[in-house]
């Protein structure tokens, strides 16, 4: 199998296949809160030193302003009060034939787990819908991989300080064999119906989205 689907694709189908349409083939420059939060993590586990974080932030994204230090700064103290395992590896490729996907998870840890790092602000209680499918997602590919079983994994909210555990329920993995199933069609060259409840505030693909008569087919 060639055609791979990037996990960040599995995720996008799940929110909206249409506009995974739209952007599959765009280039997709890195958010400057991302990368804060992805170096910050890298340094979880160990003393949080904010100049030497800072100076990697700039060696990755050289024109970073002084508000994305000001998040640095919030998210080093956000993690200061939290207790990281430290990884026995890093950014390690990973992939599943039997599903036709790969992605790469961000930490291994000594137990056999695994981390993602994220910018968003952690929720009150668990973790978002979006990343449940996404942990689904690396357990999968983590098990061909690895060759051996992979429980589940945790997520860390850097931004918040907080890590949490996510062990996929059969209901992850049906929505993450139906945004697969989408995302494959995608790769196709098909347009897919738009949800009937497709997120569309904020989307800059709504005018040529919602250009025209919506089938009949649309609504099943």
């Amino acid at each position: 199998m060639t055609d791979y689907i990037p996990v960040s694709g599995v995720v996008a189908c799940h929110i909206c296949p249409r506009r995974y349409y739209f952007e599959r083939s765009e280039e997709h420059p890195e958010l400057p809160r991302y990368t804060v939060c992805k170096q910050v993590s890298t340094h979880l586990g160990e003393l949080l030193e904010a100049e030497q974080i800072w100076r990697e932030v700039l060696c990755v994204l050289p024109e970073a302003t002084e508000d994305v230090r000001e998040l640095l700064d919030e998210c080093v103290a956000a993690c200061s009060e939290t207790a990281w395992q430290r990884p026995v590896q890093v950014d390690l490729a990973v992939e599943s034939d039997t599903l036709g996907i790969r992605g790469r998870v961000d930490k291994i840890f000594e137990d056999g787990t695994f981390a993602v790092a994220r910018s968003s602000t952690a929720p009150k209680a668990g973790v978002y819908g979006t990343d449940r499918l996404r942990v689904a997602c690396y357990v999968a590919c983590l098990k061909e991989t690895l060759g051996r079983p992979v429980a589940g994994g945790y997520v860390e909210y850097v931004a918040s300080g907080v890590c949490r555990y996510v062990e996929p329920q059969p209901r992850d993995r049906r929505e993450m064999i139906k945004a697969i199933r989408a995302a494959k069609r995608v790769v196709a060259g098909e347009l897919p119906p738009r949800p009937l409840r497709a997120p569309c505030e904020g989307c800059p693909h709504l005018e040529r989205c919602t250009a025209g008569p919506r089938r009949l087919s649309d609504l099943f």
